[in-house]
């Protein structure tokens, strides 16, 4: 029987795990995130299964290889919260693609919503306010959609934009075949949206700073569903107010482990910077849900489970991280 430390389990996270659960695999669910603090409820198990926001920095996995843990087993594509200079002989394995549609058409939900505004035309008519005064969005035909980075998720929504009569410009250090590339400098400065669709690495932390801010059209709209770190969170409230960009749309944030995924409704947030980004009228914020779909639930628990039970099984490491 293996046995599996489930942090951070959300109740929709559980029903689709326990679709696609065998006879040979135990898992133990557990509300509270991994970290130094609730490490110890490992204890007794061969596999821990983590998330974004779980904390796997090099006292964890130290921790971990005390309790006789052997796999870390990550449900998600990223993992720049996992120090894999400290893994020792752990061995850790990824879900490298779960349903990249579902992240592409979220992107594009931010940017149409608000280009068109249509989250504060639903608060209007519910209170029976039927003006249409400030509500003016742009045609997405015919403008110019910087993407950075182009992998699966990147693609997608290349695909989904072109749809939509738009012109494509990209940057990615590993081009494809049919994308007109350019150098980061001129996609902010030419693009009329920029979406980021890249991952969290040493060279890519606030990719998105001031300077970038600067050379940007203050028409544009610039969303983000990778990583929050991709953007510098200070010098986007100061772009903000200086009126350097037109909107928003995030659905991470770069401080975000404390409160996304959470109900912090009865909560005073401490974080100043993320409370003036959610006070701003052209800030669109959602709770890292680009993911949250059926298909995507399902594709996360069937290949987190058959990574489990290739290694344990069969000594196999399926999309394993190196």
């Amino acid at each position: 029987m293996i046995k599996m430390a489930f942090f951070d389990a959300k109740p929709y996270e559980v029903e689709a795990f326990k679709k696609w659960s065998t006879d040979d695999i135990q898992i133990r669910y557990m509300e509270h995130k991994l970290n130094a603090q609730t490490v110890d409820s490992a204890k007794g198990c061969d596999v821990v299964c983590a998330f974004v926001n779980d904390t796997i920095d090099g006292e964890v996995l130290e921790e971990l290889q005390k309790l006789g843990v052997k796999l870390v087993a990550m449900r998600c594509a990223g993992y720049n919260n996992l120090d894999l200079k400290a893994l020792g002989d752990l061995k850790a394995v990824r879900v490298p693609a779960y349903s990249p549609h579902a992240v592409a058409e979220h992107a594009m939900a931010l940017l149409l919503t608000l280009n068109r505004k249509t989250h504060k035309a639903y608060n209007r008519t519910r209170e029976f306010n039927f003006s249409l005064n400030g509500l003016t969005g742009v045609d997405l035909y015919g403008k110019t959609v910087g993407v950075v980075g182009t992998g699966r998720i990147g693609r997608m929504f290349i695909d989904i934009c072109r749809g939509f009569g738009m012109k494509v410009i990209a940057y990615d250090m590993y081009p494809a075949e049919g994308i007109d590339y350019v150098d980061l400098d001129t996609l902010f400065r030419e693009s009329d949206f920029i979406s980021l669709h890249c991952p969290l690495t040493d060279e890519t932390h606030h990719l998105v700073d001031e300077k970038r801010f600067a050379i940007m059209k203050d028409s544009a709209i610039l969303i983000n569903t990778s990583r929050g770190a991709l953007v510098d969170s200070v010098a986007l409230v100061e772009a903000l107010w200086n009126k350097q960009l037109r909107a928003v749309g995030l659905d991470v944030y770069e401080e975000e482990a404390n409160y996304f995924f959470e109900d912090c409704s009865g909560e005073i947030i401490d974080d100043a910077t993320l409370q003036l980004l959610v006070s701003m009228p052209n800030v669109l914020l959602t709770s890292h849900q680009a993911f949250l779909t059926e298909e995507a639930l399902s594709n996360i628990a069937e290949t987190t489970l058959n990574n489990v039970k290739e290694f344990m099984l069969n000594g196999n490491l399926v999309n394993e991280i190196k």
